[in-house]
Parts: structure tokens; sequence; C-alpha cells
């Protein structure tokens, strides 16, 4: 079973910007897509930025602009730069291969905080 290590979160202001970043056990990125998740409390787990194999990559409506993913398949890093950051992203995220916007591997990584507050 593959496990995910996520960091970089933290508190920012309104505007502000964080790099995200998720480590994996193994080398999958040339296996999945792959995808960052959030989840805020009292609501469910949603799919905010995903790369394909081949790089392509997509976003949520609510991040699209201000959200950046992208990885290190030698590093097994997957990374999202985050700008322009709002209250509304507060979240705990996470990352996970994934088969369209449906996680793979169900065992999920403690995800890193993201508060934006004044």
């Amino acid at each position: 079973q593959v496990q995910f290590v996520e960091s970089g979160g933290g508190l920012v202001q309104p505007g502000g910007s964080l790099r995200l970043s998720c480590t994996a056990s193994t080398s999958i990125f040339r296996l999945y897509a792959m995808g960052w998740y959030r989840q805020a409390p009292g609501k469910q787990r949603e799919l905010v930025a995903g790369i394909s194999r081949s790089g392509t990559t997509r976003y949520a409506d609510s991040v699209k602009g201000r959200f950046t993913i992208s990885r290190d398949i030698a590093a097994n890093t997957l990374y999202l730069q985050m700008n322009s950051l709002k209250p509304e992203d507060t979240a705990n995220y996470y990352c996970n291969a994934r088969e369209d916007i449906r996680p793979v591997f169900e065992s999920w990584g403690q995800g890193t905080q993201v508060t934006v507050s004044s």
C-alpha cells in the first residue's frame, strides 16, 4: 500500500501564498494520475487539482487561475502552489492517486492544514 506524506500548510492571510508538497512512498507517478484533495470541517472531501500521467492538469472552478499543480517524478513528489488564497480555501489538504475524480487508494496521509485568516 502506498503511503503519502503531505507538508507545507500553515496560517496565511487572505491574498497570501503557500506551496504544498506530497511525497509518495513508492514510484507511482508514471502509473497513476494524481490529485490534490481538500476537506473542510463539515464538508465532503473534494478534488481541487489533478495531473494526468502525461502531465495534463485540471482544476476545480473554485481554484482555477490561483492554484498550480506540478510533480517531480524522480522525487515521487507532488506540489500545489496556492496563490491569492481566500478564507474559503481553509481545509486539510491531501494527495492521492486518482481515476477521474475518485481517489485510488483507501488509505490517506494525515494531510496538511491550510488556514486562511486575517
